[in-house]
């Protein structure tokens, strides 16, 4: 089946007061343009094409809770029911798959107080895919909270011209089915949205446009296509694989309760940056793969048709051993700490997604290229969560130890929220850097010869002198794996975390 979808998403700027479009005013209107600055919208896409995927079952069958998630009304809407259907087994046959993204020039969104109905316009490039039978998909960025909204959508571009939806909390998008276009002309789509209920208009305004004219402008476009358009499908697979790392980092890792302090990784020292991919040497690769740094990823060029340029990896033999007995620890260690209830049971599914995605399996790891890449992402990542809640138990151990003088000295908990002022995007968002803190007084822990001399000369009433500090020793580096249309790259930022503290 071949398939064009056009997306309305959550993540776009907000336009206030009047918008110039295309040289002219717009009256009462707000005014969206298409930019590369929607950043989250691959993620998005990637939701929407899951979403789809899981509408049916294994017997093609649609699951009781997909119709409400799709906006359709009731068991007599048996056309919308059939569309959903199709959608869903057609993604499951091609494994999510060569998804290609298109955006339209503009769109445009009038709210007139006099008039019933919200008028949406939709500017559509040439393209010669436009002349296929479409399916409009919208995509809603916050659900009704209270009750359900019935919409009514009229427009000559749709087929049928008027049909409706149904919007409750459960709703994430609706679907339409449009006309095909005549040739390869330039076109507009203008669907008048009108609330079936009297009344129920400003529910209606809250859901499109935040409920004021101007002020929230709730929608991004997209234009998404099937692999049959011969869409390079390694970029597609490297996109969802993305998409699902980010979602585990935001599942696995341990919720920070605490206010976390702000950090620029722009304002921090770092080492040259260095490129991940087929000519990347062996022996930096090992030291990455055996390395305990933490690991942050940045997503550069972040944008709905998400250039990131697919990265590939040739391990060794023996390197790629290395990689899938680290990969098979670390996830012994995540599944443990799924079982033990520390890591969210939804952190096992993106798991497997991931390993899906990836080639987890040694003899999948074998051909160089992708699969490997995919691979060694993964174990940075699985590093990552085991690391932070191997820190946790560390640190209920201590306090939870017995204590006669107050603590001694040893590592605490600092944690950071981490900024990027060129991506803006990293996963994960915070991490914990650790700080020495705790006593210093005899018996020391982790002394040299000056501490001591230093303890007892103020012991003996001097003061005036500096006495031992609780300080690192040891740091581990902060570990950045930038990843833009460039390519892939490993930045280090030397002296980040500290790993073990004495008396100084």
């Amino acid at each position: 089946m071949f398939l064009l979808i056009l997306l309305w998403s959550s993540f776009g700027p907000a336009v206030t007061g009047q918008a110039v479009m295309r040289g002219g005013i717009c009256p009462y209107l707000a005014c969206l343009f298409s930019s590369a600055a929607h950043r989250d919208a691959p993620c998005f896409v990637d939701d929407l094409v899951a979403a789809l995927h899981n509408a049916t079952g294994k017997d093609g069958e649609l699951l009781a809770s997909s119709p409400a998630s799709f906006g359709i009304c009731s068991e007599s809407d048996s056309s919308s029911r059939l569309v959903l259907s199709e959608l869903s087994v057609g993604i499951q046959g091609n494994d999510r798959r060569g998804v290609e993204v298109l955006e339209p020039a503009a769109v445009l969104v009038s709210d007139e107080d006099d008039q019933e109905s919200i008028m949406v316009t939709f500017d559509l490039p040439q393209s010669q895919l436009l002349k296929l039978k479409p399916v409009l998909v919208l995509a809603f960025k916050s659900p009704l909270t209270d009750g359900e909204l019935d919409v009514i959508f009229s427009s000559q571009s749709l087929q049928p011209n008027t049909q409706s939806a149904c919007i409750s909390g459960r709703t994430l998008y609706i679907l339409l089915t449009g006309k095909s276009s005549e040739g390869n002309v330039e076109q507009k789509w203008n669907i008048s949205v009108q609330a079936k209920s009297p009344g129920t208009r400003q529910s209606l305004k809250d859901v499109l446009i935040g409920g004021k004219s101007g002020s929230d402008v709730r929608l991004t476009p997209l234009l998404l296509f099937s692999a049959e358009t011969g869409t390079d499908t390694r970029q597609t697979i490297s996109l969802s694989f993305l998409c699902e790392l980010r979602r585990f980092l935001d599942a696995g890792l341990p919720h920070q309760h605490a206010e976390p302090l702000l950090l620029r990784l722009d304002s921090l020292q770092s080492l040259p940056p260095l490129a991940l991919g087929l000519s990347t040497s062996e022996t930096l690769l090992a030291e990455i793969i055996n390395s305990s740094a933490p690991t942050i990823f940045s997503f550069s060029s972040w944008s709905s048709s998400f250039p990131v340029r697919p990265g590939q990896l040739a391990l060794s033999p023996a390197l790629l051993g290395e990689l899938g007995q680290r990969l098979e620890m670390n996830e012994r260690q995540m599944r443990e700490l799924i079982r033990q209830g520390m890591v969210p049971q939804r952190a096992s599914e993106k798991l497997e997604r991931l390993k899906q995605l990836s080639a987890f399996q040694k003899q999948d790891l074998s051909a160089e290229g992708e699969s490997q890449y995919c691979a060694f992402l993964l174990l940075k990542a699985l590093q990552m969560v085991t690391r932070a809640y191997s820190i946790q138990r560390k640190l209920r151990a201590a306090r939870a130890g017995p204590s006669t003088r107050g603590p001694t000295c040893g590592l605490g908990s600092l944690t950071v929220f981490l900024t990027d002022l060129v991506s803006g995007l990293l996963g994960p968002q915070s991490t914990d850097l650790n700080n020495c803190r705790g006593s210093c007084a005899i018996p020391l822990n982790n002394i040299n010869n000056h501490a001591v001399l230093l303890t007892y000369h103020i012991e003996r009433g001097n003061v005036n002198e500096r006495g031992p500090c609780c300080v690192p020793l040891a740091y581990d580096p902060l570990e950045v794996i930038v990843l833009n249309d460039e390519g892939s790259f490993l930045t280090s930022k030397p002296d980040m975390v500290a790993k073990e503290c004495g008396c100084r």
